[in-house]
C-alpha cells in the first residue's frame, strides 16, 4: 500500500485534540503524526476536512443492514453487519449472538472464525449473549433458551481460536471455578441479565469477570443496602461498563449520575444494535416474536425494549448534546475504551504511531463522512465493489 498522508483536519489521536497535524498512514498502520510542515517529501497529501478521530469500536452489535446474526449465522451475514456498521463510524465490533441453542451458537462461532479468516474489514471476534443469563430478567432474550454453563459449553466458548471473544453470564448461576477456567481460556467476561449481589459480583470480578453489559439494562435497579451489579460497577475502578445511550434504555439523568460516579474513562459506548440499524425495514421476527420499528427505538407487541436502532456515530452525538460530556470524553468511550477493554489498547483505538489506520472523519455535526480500515477508504471500497 502507498504511503499517504491525511491533512487538514483536526485529529483526535486518542487523549486530545490536535490542530495542524498530518496523520502519515502506510501498510495499513499510523507511521507518524506530525506538524504539516514536516511530512516527510515525496508522501502523498489528501486534505480532509471536519475531525479525524480513531474509527469506532462496538462489542455489541446483534445486527445491522438487514440482518441479524441469530438469523443468518454465517460469513456472508458478518460482513453484511459490519458493512452496515462502517457507514456509521465503526471500524472495528464483534457481532453478537442473542440467548440461542448450542448448535446456532457453534454456527455464530464458526461465522465469525470464517470472516476473521478472509479478512472481512471491521470484525474482531464474537460476543455471545447468553444463554446462560438469569430469567429474571430476560429482557427481550427467549427464557425458554436460558441455562447454566456446561462443561462443554465451557470448550465451545473458548473455540473461536483468533479474536475476541466477550461472553456475558449472570454469575450469579455459576461458579468462581467455573468463570476462574473460562477467562484462563483467553474469554474475557461481563455480567448481564442478572441479578447477581454486589458480593456475588466481587467474587465474579475475583475470578476473572472484568465487565457489565449495558448497565442498568435487565439488572435489578440500585438500592441503599442492595446495590448489585450498578453498585458493583460504579464501586469497582476496574471493571469495564457498558451504556446504550439512545435515551430510551436509560434517561439521561441516570446516565449522568453514572458517569459522574465513576468517571468515563473506562466506560464504554455500546449499541446493542439489531438488523434494522443501516436499512429501511420497519419490522423483524426475533423468535417467534414480532419486532417494531417506530421513533427511534424497537419494541415488542408487548413495549418491551428489544436490542436498539442505534449507531455508533449517534451514541456519541447524544453523549455530547444531552449528557453534556465533553467530545473527547465520548470519543475516548467509542473508541479507545472498548479497545482496551478487548486488549487491543496497544494497536486500536488511538491514532498513534504503530497504531493501526481504523480511522473515522466527522463533519461539525459529527456525522460521518469517510472510514479507513487498515489505511483503505471506504470510498476505496465504494468504487472497488
Amino acid at each position: 500500500m502507498t504511503a499517504f498522508a491525511l491533512v487538514g483536519a483536526r485529529v483526535f489521536d486518542g487523549a486530545g485534540l490536535r490542530h495542524g497535524r498530518a496523520v502519515v498512514v502506510a501498510e495499513g498502520r499510523i507511521r507518524a503524526v506530525l506538524a504539516e510542515k514536516e511530512c516527510p517529501s515525496g508522501v502523498p497529501l489528501r486534505r480532509i476536512e471536519g475531525l479525524l478521530a480513531p474509527g469506532f469500536i462496538d462489542i455489541q452489535v446483534n445486527g445491522g443492514g438487514g440482518v441479524l446474526l441469530n438469523d443468518r449465522p454465517t460469513v456472508e451475514g458478518v460482513r453484511a453487519i459490519a458493512a452496515a456498521h462502517r457507514r456509521t463510524g465503526t471500524t472495528g465490533l464483534l457481532p453478537t449472538l442473542v440467548t440461542d441453542t448450542r448448535e446456532r451458537m457453534a454456527e455464530a462461532i464458526a461465522a465469525v472464525r470464517g470472516a476473521l479468516a478472509e479478512g472481512v474489514p471491521g470484525v474482531l471476534g464474537v460476543h455471545l449473549e447468553g444463554p446462560f443469563l438469569n430469567p429474571e430478567r430476560k429482557g427481550v432474550h427467549d427464557p425458554r433458551l436460558m441455562r447454566r454453563i456446561e462443561p462443554e459449553d465451557e470448550a465451545l466458548v473458548g473455540s473461536l481460536g483468533a479474536g475476541r471473544t466477550l461472553l456475558t453470564i449472570a454469575p450469579e448461576l455459576t461458579t468462581p471455578d467455573v468463570i476462574r477456567r473460562i477467562a484462563g481460556a483467553g474469554v474475557i467476561l461481563a455480567a448481564g441479565h442478572t441479578t447477581a449481589s454486589y458480593e456475588v459480583m466481587a467474587a465474579a470480578r475475583a475470578a476473572g469477570l472484568t465487565g457489565v453489559t449495558h448497565l442498568f439494562n435487565a439488572m435489578p435497579p440500585f438500592m441503599g443496602r442492595e446495590p448489585g451489579v450498578i453498585g458493583a460497577a460504579l464501586d469497582d475502578p476496574e471493571l469495564w461498563p457498558s451504556l446504550i445511550v439512545d435515551l430510551f434504555h436509560v434517561s439521561a439523568p441516570s446516565l449522568r449520575v453514572a458517569l459522574e460516579a465513576r468517571g468515563w474513562e473506562r466506560t464504554i459506548l455500546v449499541t446493542d444494535a439489531m438488523s434494522t440499524v443501516g436499512s429501511d425495514i420497519a419490522s423483524f421476527m426475533l423468535g417467534d416474536r414480532e419486532i417494531t420499528r417506530a421513533d427511534g427505538r424497537l419494541t415488542t407487541a408487548d413495549g418491551t425494549l428489544a436490542g436498539s436502532d442505534l449507531d455508533m456515530a449517534s451514541a456519541v452525538r447524544n453523549t455530547v448534546a444531552a449528557l453534556g460530556l465533553p467530545l473527547e470524553a465520548a470519543l475516548h468511550m467509542a473508541s479507545r475504551a472498548p479497545a482496551e477493554f478487548l486488549g487491543l489498547g496497544d494497536e486500536r483505538g488511538r491514532i498513534a504511531p504503530g497504531c493501526r489506520a481504523d480511522l473515522v472523519l466527522l463533519d461539525d455535526a459529527l456525522r460521518v463522512t469517510e472510514t479507513w480500515i487498515d489505511g483503505v477508504s471506504s470510498e476505496d471500497e465504494r468504487t472497488t465493489a
